[in-house]
């Protein structure tokens, strides 16, 4: 078992929650996790990148070479894009397709959607609307998991259970919110 994934976005987003349940999730099932740094600012605004290598055998690197990437999670539309010379050619993008227009000339929205939906195995949902359709805006990240969560060498049980260990600390209905939250990405990626 082999999933090696790059998780891109701007700081602020939640990237490092989402490859913290998935490493969690990985090492309960005794995988071997590799995680890079966080390249960028983790302040909210700048560029976020981070490479997550789970494997049944060694691993050895904790960077992803280019064009081996299994899965690419990009909670922002342009950091899909910047980044897909790291996906393998049967590798899945899920992206968020609300952008957050951090440079003056960011290209129109539609255009960076289309791009991303142009590229074979990807899937753009509007996390943030299902995200606030729920009643809880800051678990686009949760959605987004749950979405990517049918590529994944890994049980969707499972990582809903980690997503509630995840959560448990700041009370029951957070944690409920975020089940939703992952539930609803998932139902939102048609298997």
């Amino acid at each position: 078992m082999k999933n090696d994934i790059i998780l891109a976005g701007v700081g602020g987003q939640g990237i490092l929650t989402i490859a913290a349940i998935i490493g969690k999730a990985a090492m309960k099932l005794g995988l071997n996790v590799k995680q890079s740094e966080v390249h960028g600012m983790s302040q909210r605004g700048g560029a976020v990148l981070a490479h997550l290598r789970l494997s049944s055998d060694g691993i050895y690197s904790d960077l992803i070479a280019d064009g081996t990437a299994d899965v690419i999670i990009a909670v922002e539309p342009m950091e899909a894009l910047r980044h897909i010379n790291g996906l393998s050619p049967k590798g899945v993008i899920i992206a968020n397709s609300k952008p957050v227009k951090n440079i003056g000339d960011y290209p129109e929205t539609q255009d960076v959607v289309d791009a991303v939906k142009a590229v074979p195995n990807s899937v753009v949902i509007d996390a943030d609307g299902i995200a606030a359709s729920i009643g809880n805006p800051r678990a686009m990240n949760t959605v987004l998991l749950g979405a990517i969560s049918h590529f994944l060498a890994l049980d969707s049980d499972l990582l809903r259970d980690i997503v509630a260990e995840n959560f448990a600390r700041k009370g029951q209905a957070i944690v409920d919110m975020n089940l939703k939250a992952f539930d609803a990405g998932r139902a939102a990626v048609k298997m």
